[in-house]
């Protein structure tokens, strides 16, 4: 099967009345090291991930796909910041969307079992998935995500309302999903977070792309006045 990367945004924008919530944004996003996207709040960072994913379309300008106008469904999947688990327990949470993608019931229950080791939680399939802990859920929507084997993971600061221990567990599953060839771009507020993850950043201020680098070079040269200003701590809107 042909690859849905890159993703490639030509002149995007995005407008809700007067408000400009992304503003010609040119990106490419290819297979390789995760991107995070950073900036300040409302500077589009969950739009841009939602035109990723398909749930958004632009105003203005033009989204490819591998260079297709249409995005095939189960490709690519998405996790939020505040999962959603279905009133069922985590083993039925991630048997559930398989059974919707045609596996058969041997196929879904070896890969049920296959991701929930992958995140630390097999021992919990048979509880109910929403008396978990904040962090397990998230876990659980990791698994969920990662059981539709995506080419892309898309990934909304989804570990905001984590304590730290959680927010590790989470981190190194998502280092283990991009060691695993699966392409991460992650929206982040969190500049520690940024660091011990990223291959590339994705930096927007008032819905532009104002700068775009290796991590590397982002917190070590930035380019630009406004990126300095965030890497240091300042406010910048």
């Amino acid at each position: 099967m042909s690859s849905d990367l890159p993703v490639q945004f030509e002149g995007v924008s995005v407008q809700a009345g007067s408000t400009v919530i992304l503003d010609d944004v040119n990106l490419s996003i290819a297979p390789g090291q995760p991107t995070m996207v950073i900036g300040p709040n409302g500077s589009g960072k969950t739009t841009l991930l939602r035109l990723c994913m398909g749930l958004s379309v632009p105003t203005t300008g033009r989204i490819t796909w591998g260079g297709r106008d249409a995005l095939r469904p189960g490709r690519l999947a998405m996790l939020f910041q505040r999962p959603v688990m279905l009133r069922r327990s985590v083993a039925d949470n991630i048997t559930y969307g398989l059974a919707k993608a045609g596996l058969s019931r041997k196929q879904r229950l070896a890969r049920m079992e296959q991701v929930l080791s992958r995140v630390g939680l097999l021992e919990l399939a048979g509880r109910p998935a929403r008396r978990l802990s904040g962090g397990e859920q998230q876990r659980v929507a990791l698994a969920r995500a990662l059981a539709r084997e995506p080419e892309l993971l898309l990934l909304d600061e989804p570990t905001a309302s984590l304590d730290p221990a959680a927010t590790r567990a989470v981190e190194d599953i998502i280092t283990m999903a991009a060691q695993s060839g699966i392409k991460i771009v992650m929206a982040s507020h969190d500049l520690g977070q940024v660091r011990r993850l990223a291959g590339e950043v994705a930096f927007l201020v008032r819905g532009r792309l104002c700068e775009r680098a290796a991590a590397t070079d982002f917190f070590d040269r930035p380019s630009t006045r406004e990126a300095a200003a965030f890497v240091r701590g300042d406010l910048v809107i």
